[in-house]
């Protein structure tokens, strides 16, 4: 069989999986619609959580990245699995025992006041759609490379899927598809790893073989061989890096804290039946990350090392197919600059010598190409890459949808509508929120790990500090907890707006604020939302008494004032 061929029958077969898992576990309830029920067990919500974690940016995007960027790179990798530690440990317990469906649920409740879940719902909407963009990116470059069709209706195909178990389904079906979405991506990116390891070490296990010498006989680590060929055409050594240590600070806190305030994680701890289950799947969750994320800088060092070898002073009319199947996709091009019929492709210290253009999003995906394995590995793959996009752009459709149902219209404007208008109201919303969507794949504002980087600079901005505020400080109020999302939101998303959109000349360190990155701002937008929220909380009235008792009811277990009398 073909590459293709086997490409369509293995998406074939994991959509048909996908539908048939959603058919299976649709949503008859708003409990079941919204949170699953609350009865998912502890392993299968960690696979499920896992899978909606990790997205196209953790796929495709975030081994490209540390394979251009080195060691810069490791700031996503750094970022989003910290993140994920600071939300299990610091945030998931306290808000599954508060019990409520929805981000904008916990902020509006527990600052007892509907400005403060509007504001909430708006914030968790922006996010939400900023994240989903690079999702459905993603979507559109396996389909336009892998099944040979356009971005456009490769956009609409993978639209009618997430539709079709998003909106039917609900958490339900989502969760089930998630726990085979992750078998399938997780699949998907350790069978290349474990080929191109073997190939180049000659060790199975990729973690390994990253930190060991290459299988030429000659005793060289692969980190210096790649060191050796980046410095050969005039790139910084993949083991250095570039960028400010401010910056690189600012970036990972960014994406750590925007890990905790990411409004589709959280709900996840609500469906599991406990808080102890919330805490046990959190676990299972963590170690399902960790098995693709120690992979990544594996596999970004096997595709970096395989590009430089494979491309440079080649001569164009020798280059491989695989070169020339991904410029027909627009994300490899080539321009002979010279005249010379070679493919010259340096680094910044010759960059007018340069006549080789790569966009990073192709790094995983491309590899098994590269390194000339099965057709059945690269189909493989392209499901993997649908898997993680999809599980998590319906992750976020499903927040976007009972946002509006929910904390809009139940708990805001249409307070006496019945449940089932309600599940109407979110499965139409959830609908809306999917044509949306597609849009922004079809038009992506950036690449996919960089939309994702400002989507997780907003949450850091907006959600973190409320949700933080909230569950560990009696004094927060309703005043504070306003003014410092909306200030925090407003400020991250103007930098990011100015230096990405309006003014894209000045996106330099010299024109940043401290040398402060638009990927790493989130992190100067919580610190003043916390300055902000904090001020303001201080000159006005404390929450109601009612309120207090709530906040110390969340964090201190029932039973433990009488057991410490007891005790003394």
């Amino acid at each position: 069989m073909t590459t293709q061929a086997w490409t369509f029958v293995l998406v074939g077969l994991t959509f048909a999986l996908y539908i048939g898992v959603a058919v299976w576990s649709r949503a008859r309830s708003t409990g079941e619609f919204y949170v699953a029920g609350g009865r998912v067990p502890p392993v299968l919500n960690g696979m499920a959580t896992a899978a909606d974690w990790m997205s196209a940016a953790s796929f495709i995007s975030m081994a490209g990245l540390i394979s251009f960027m080195g060691r810069d790179g490791s700031v996503y990798l750094l970022g989003w699995t910290g993140g994920y530690v600071l939300l299990a440990l610091l945030l998931a317990p306290y808000l599954r025992k508060f019990g409520k469906f929805t981000v904008p649920d916990f902020v509006g409740d527990r600052y007892y006041s509907q400005t403060a879940r509007f504001v909430a719902v708006v914030c968790a909407i922006f996010v939400c759609f900023t994240y989903v963009a690079g999702q459905m990116r993603g979507v559109g470059i396996v389909f336009s490379r892998f099944l040979q069709i356009d971005i456009v209706p490769g956009v609409l195909i993978g639209m009618g899927i997430v539709f079709f178990y998003a909106v039917l389904g609900g958490m339900r079906g989502i969760t089930y598809t998630q726990v085979a979405q992750y078998c399938v991506l997780i699949f998907a990116y350790l069978v290349p790893a474990i080929f191109i390891s073997i190939l180049m070490t000659g060790y199975v296990v990729p973690q390994i073989g990253f930190g060991s010498s290459v299988a030429d006989g000659t005793g060289t680590f692969l980190l210096d061989r790649l060191d050796g060929l980046s410095a050969e055409l005039g790139f910084d050594a993949y083991t250095g890096g570039r960028k400010g240590m401010l910056d690189v600070f600012f970036i990972t806190a960014a994406l750590m804290v925007g890990t905790a305030g990411l409004p589709h994680v959280i709900v996840r701890f609500y469906t599991v039946p406990r808080v102890a289950a919330a805490r046990s799947s959190a676990g299972w969750a963590l170690l399902f990350i960790a098995i693709l994320y120690t992979t990544a800088p594996a596999v970004a060092a096997f595709a970096r090392t395989n590009l430089l070898t494979t491309v440079s002073e080649v001569p164009y009319a020798d280059v491989p197919p695989w070169f020339t199947n991904w410029e027909e996709t627009g994300l490899i091009s080539w321009s002979d600059a010279n005249g010379d019929g070679l493919i010259q492709y340096v680094g910044e210290a010759s960059q007018e010598q340069n006549e080789l253009t790569i966009d990073p999003d192709i790094m995983v995906l491309a590899n098994p190409e590269i390194a000339d394995l099965p057709g059945w590995v690269i189909g493989l793959v392209a499901a993997g890459g649908l898997a993680a996009a999809l599980s998590t752009a319906a992750g976020l459709l499903l927040v976007i949808s009972t946002s509006v149902a929910r904390d809009l219209l139940k708990k805001g404007f249409l307070p006496r509508i019945t449940e089932r208008q309600e599940l109407f109201t979110a499965r139409v919303a959830a609908g809306l929120a999917v044509c949306i969507a597609g849009y922004f794949g079809i038009d992506p504002p950036g690449f996919v790990a960089q939309v994702v980087a400002f989507a997780f600079g907003l949450a850091a901005a907006s959600f973190f500090p409320a949700i933080i505020l909230g569950v560990f400080t009696r004094r927060m109020n309703k005043f504070g907890a306003i003014s410092g999302m909306i200030a925090g939101i407003v400020f991250t998303a103007l930098y990011i707006i100015y230096f990405k959109f309006i003014s894209p000349e000045l996106n330099s360190e010299e024109f940043w604020l401290f040398g402060i990155s638009p990927e790493g701002i989130g992190t100067v937008g919580m610190l003043l939302n916390f300055v902000v929220a904090l001020t303001v909380s201080a000159f006005t009235p404390p929450p109601p008494p009612h309120i207090q008792r709530l906040v110390e009811d969340i964090r201190i277990p029932r039973g433990a004032g009488e057991a410490h009398e007891l005790e003394a």
